[in-house]
């Protein structure tokens, strides 16, 4: 991974007037988000979360070492779609078969046989499931489930990829169902 920062969560829209927002925790509790102390934006600038409901927080930017308050909603308005990252090295290492879905961007993806496929170029998780998008001479979004990733060798910076039957690559390289 080029940058040593993990995504930690995102500022969505203002709830009421006051400056409050709405924020996406990835973290494993959501209400950890708070434990890391201040979180940067991908432009540098850093945020104080703190929790106020589920969900819902106030936003304070740290300017030259001072917590300044979102204080009402064109503020927190500016803040829609910051994502808020931490530097890797405060964060524990993943346990054996888990893995920061940041580091599976821009692994090699392989069929069984060993013909490259692409590279991971995103992980898309909605919710209900983590799904890899590979990018190169077979595109295709799969599900990142044991089935269909039935390997990960991050060292090895690769990954082995079992197409779904129900996807056929087509001579243009174009998936199709």
């Amino acid at each position: 991974m080029p940058d040593n920062r993990i995504l930690l969560g995102v500022i969505g829209r203002p709830h009421g007037v006051s400056g409050r927002v709405h924020v996406t925790s990835h973290t494993a509790d959501p209400a950890d988000l708070t434990a890391y102390g201040p979180l940067s934006s991908a432009d540098g600038r850093l945020f104080a979360v703190r929790w106020t409901s589920e969900g819902i927080a106030e936003i304070r930017e740290v300017i030259d070492g001072t917590p300044v308050k979102v204080a009402n909603r064109t503020a927190a308005e500016k803040l829609t779609n910051v994502e808020l990252f931490i530097d890797r090295s405060l964060l524990p290492p993943p346990d054996e078969d888990e893995f920061y879905l940041a580091d599976l961007v821009g692994l090699t993806a392989v069929d069984a046989a060993g013909a490259t496929l692409g590279t991971v170029a995103t992980v898309h998780d909605y919710g209900a499931g983590a799904s890899l998008e590979i990018e190169g001479p077979k595109p295709a979004i799969v599900p990142f489930t044991r089935a269909c990733v039935p390997e990960v060798d991050i060292p090895a910076r690769r990954i082995v990829i079992a197409l779904p039957e129900e996807v056929l690559v087509t001579a243009e390289g174009a998936a199709a169902a």
